[in-house]
């Protein structure tokens, strides 16, 4: 028997397991409550992030003659 015949089975029941898994991970984030203390740090750290943006070096641009 070829090990590929045998290893059809299994790789058809990882799939489904890993299908399985993303379902459930999505219903648990869906069953969530939405914290707005989520929003709140999610805007905070996209502020940190814009203001190091701003005070990095600026980028000096080439001039075309």
């Amino acid at each position: 028997m070829h090990s590929e015949t045998r290893l059809a089975p299994h790789h058809v029941r990882a799939a489904d397991l890993r299908a399985e898994a993303d379902a459930y991970r999505l219903a648990a984030v869906a069953r969530r409550p939405r914290d707005p203390r989520d929003l709140r740090t999610r805007l905070g750290w996209t502020l940190v992030e814009v203001g190091l943006r701003l005070a990095a070096a600026p980028r000096t641009a080439v001039a075309v003659p």
